[in-house]
Formats: C-alpha cells, sequence, structure tokens
C-alpha cells in the first residue's frame, strides 16, 4: 500500500466519541550473564502490615520476551545492534511469574527484534489464555506499517501497539500523516496504542494531545509514568502536572510500570508513594495498571519484589485495597475483557 492510499483509507474514518475499550480479538541454552535471585526484602513487611483483601488475578500490564542465544541462531535472529544483554526468553518469564504468582501479563514487542514480531507471536500462541499481546508499530514512509498493524491485529491476535517517537523518520513527529493514520488505524481496530517517552513527556506531550483530541476512539497507554520522576523543581513539577491533566482526556490510562526507572530512590522506591497517590487521585484506580517491565526489573530488584512494591507504595500512600486491587489487574483485565478469564489461580 502507498502512503497516499493507506492516509486516505484512515482519513475517510471519522472519529467517533470514545467509549471503554473492549477487545473483540482474540528449555533455553543462555549464555548471557546469570542474576543471582533476591529474597523478597517486603514479605515481612507486607505480612505484617497487610489488611485482608481478595485480588481475583495479578496481570503484568508491561514486559518483554525475546529469544535466548540458542532460540536466536535457530529461528528468531535479534535485530543487528540491538542483541540483549539479559536473559529475556519466555521460560525464564514463566518461572519468574510463577514464583511471584503472576497470572498473566500484556507482552510488549522489544527492540531486540525490531518489527519481526515472530518470537511474540510464538509466546502469545504458545500460552494464549497467559499472554496478550503489543505489538511495535512501524511509521515507515511509505505506509507499510499500516498494513503490518492491521495484519498483526486481525490474523496474529495483538491487541494493542506501542508508538516509539525515536523509530519515527528525523525531524518528523508522530503527528505527520503516517503517525495519525497508524493512530486512527489502531482506535478502527480497537487496540490502545502505548507511548514511550523515554526523553520526557514534554517532549511529546503536544502530540499525545493532538492525537487524542483528533480521534478520541483510540485508547491510550503511557508507559512508565509517562518517565516523569517525582519532582523536584519547577520544571520537574509542572511536567507532572501536565501528566495529571492528561487525565482529561477520558481514554488515557497510565502504565505504574519499570518503577526503578522513574524512582530517585533504591528499591521499594519510596518516593514513589505520592506519585501513586496523585495518579489516582486524577486518573482514578481504574485507569492505573501495574507493570513490571521484565527483564530489566530482575537485574534491579527481582520480580517478585516489583509485585511487592507496589502494594507497598499503596499502603504509603494511604490508598484502599480496592485501589490496590485495581492497579495489579482489575483494570488491565476490564481493558483487554476476557483476555485472561481463562487463568486459572
Amino acid at each position: 500500500m502507498v502512503v497516499a492510499e493507506a492516509v486516505r483509507a484512515v482519513n475517510s474514518l471519522k472519529p467517533l466519541a470514545w467509549t471503554p475499550f473492549l477487545s473483540s480479538l482474540n528449555s533455553n541454552n543462555s549464555s548471557f550473564i546469570s542474576i543471582p535471585r533476591k529474597h523478597s526484602k517486603l514479605s515481612k513487611m507486607a505480612a505484617s502490615e497487610a489488611e485482608p483483601q481478595i485480588i481475583t488475578k495479578i496481570i503484568d500490564s508491561h514486559l518483554h520476551v525475546w529469544a535466548s542465544p540458542q532460540e536466536a541462531a535457530e529461528k528468531y535472529p535479534y535485530f543487528p545492534g540491538q542483541e540483549p544483554y539479559l536473559p529475556g526468553h519466555v521460560d525464564y518469564l514463566l518461572e519468574c511469574m510463577e514464583e511471584a504468582g503472576v497470572d498473566g501479563a500484556l507482552i510488549v514487542q522489544p527492540i531486540n527484534h525490531k518489527f519481526d514480531h515472530s518470537y511474540v507471536t510464538s509466546a502469545l500462541k504458545k500460552f494464549p489464555s497467559k499472554f496478550v499481546g503489543c505489538c511495535l508499530a512501524n511509521p515507515a514512509e511509505d505506509g507499510s506499517g499500516i498494513k503490518l498493524l492491521e495484519d498483526l491485529v486481525l490474523k496474529d491476535g495483538y491487541c494493542a501497539v506501542r508508538f516509539n517517537p525515536y523509530l519515527w523518520p528525523s525531524g518528523e513527529k508522530m503527528t505527520n500523516e503516517i503517525g495519525k493514520a497508524l493512530f486512527s488505524k489502531a482506535g478502527e481496530l480497537g487496540v490502545p496504542v502505548g507511548f514511550m517517552c523515554m526523553k520526557g513527556l514534554h517532549l511529546h506531550l503536544q502530540e499525545i494531545e493532538e492525537l487524542c483530541t483528533e480521534f478520541p476512539a483510540t485508547v491510550v497507554l503511557l508507559d512508565h509514568v509517562a518517565f516523569c520522576k517525582p519532582p523536584k523543581n519547577d520544571e520537574e513539577s509542572q511536567g507532572f502536572s501536565e501528566l495529571l491533566k492528561l487525565s482529561r482526556f477520558p481514554q488515557v490510562y497510565v502504565k505504574l510500570s519499570a518503577l526503578f526507572r522513574v524512582s530517585r530512590n533504591p528499591y521499594p522506591y519510596e518516593d514513589l508513594s505520592q506519585v501513586v497517590s496523585q495518579l489516582v487521585s486524577s486518573y482514578g484506580a481504574r485507569r492505573v495498571m501495574w507493570g513490571s517491565d521484565f527483564p530489566f526489573i530482575v537485574a534491579e530488584c527481582g520480580y517478585k519484589e516489583a509485585r511487592e512494591a507496589v502494594s507497598y507504595l499503596a499502603k504509603q500512600g494511604h490508598l484502599p485495597s480496592s485501589a490496590t486491587e485495581w492497579i495489579m489487574g482489575k483494570t488491565v483485565m476490564q481493558l483487554f475483557d476476557g483476555k485472561w478469564s481463562s487463568v486459572v489461580n
């Protein structure tokens, strides 16, 4: 599909009034460095302070998997120059999830395989009740990424798409013709768009606002608290305020994920307790969801510890247990309705 045809096709779609998203889609050798398992640092604290609460399922809204070196050599090659330095194969993830008591996860296509989704697709097909897929948008100028998105959703069952602004051609914004075509197509297909603002929300705020305004039918996920650290000066306070103000768009959700990337403190990231409280105050717990950022989090504090940190921060922020239930699984389960219904606790 040439770009003109692709753009005309999506521009013919009129934005619809936003409604809550309802999806209608459906042993490895490793030469990586080994990461020692760490004992839970919050287990005793959690046992002594925990309130009685029932959480139906724990769902991780943000993690990655990639092939082991053996798998890469045999079938799933890494993108040149993006060879991982940590183990991240599916069997390792399943081991970590079992230890942590996590029932399911949204797998985000990693840059290590770039636009070759075959490894993640294999995991989705092998464990359909465990995993849901988020593909990576290809903003190629020829418009080929629009057809790729459609195929990944309709043929391979992906339920979300990630916009990485740093993959756009130099000088181009996510609001260019291709970006709007991809964003509109996501809304048409009923899949949320995740934004990775690694270099700062302020660099992409206007683009996100423009896309949300023009296409209110497309659900938005802000990865990793939009990379907004607890503010320490006026500029950072303004940036965090802009994050909170994005809650005025009812289609915007926030991932409370990769805490080590946004905290200034070591585990358990206590400076984020007020951040968690403010996010829930602005968005409501039903638009906030926990994510680990596996496998990177394993080297930082451990996968089980990542789960426990959020419950700890919620208590420090005086959130009710019902809010924690939404953050730890109910939000993402509602967003991707029915996708983890067959998970057995």
